[in-house]
């Protein structure tokens, strides 16, 4: 349900909307939503989520307050990875892993620091 809106308003808009060819509906039982970046995620307890089917385009709205929380995803750095980086740099596979790491796996990148 759209804040502000009364109950009559409401079954109006839901009239016009069929008429469009539009239909929507509350998704009970949401506990949380979460959006996931790259670097962080926004965490929306207690959201309510409506679902909104336009001619079978499916649209979602979230109402909520959302909280930023920061990640620090660890980088699962292949075995194959840190050996070729390894032997391609003439280091040992301990240096070749830190290199990956602070490369964000990055196989050229961590090459070239660890020959510089």
């Amino acid at each position: 349900m759209i804040p502000g809106m009364n109950p009559k308003q409401m079954k109006q808009m839901e009239r016009q909307m069929k008429k469009m060819g539009m239909d929507m509906k509350d998704l009970p039982g949401v506990k949380e939503v979460i959006i996931r970046f790259e670097d962080k995620e926004l965490v929306i307890p207690d959201a309510e989520v409506n679902l909104m089917n336009v001619m079978g385009q499916e649209t979602y709205q979230i109402t909520g307050k959302a909280i930023e929380m920061e990640i620090d995803a660890e980088i699962a750095i292949p075995k194959e990875d840190i050996e070729m980086v390894a032997n391609q740099a003439d280091v040992s596979e301990a240096d070749a892993e830190e290199a990956l790491i602070a490369t964000k796996g990055d196989l050229a990148e961590a090459i070239l620091k660890l020959n510089s």
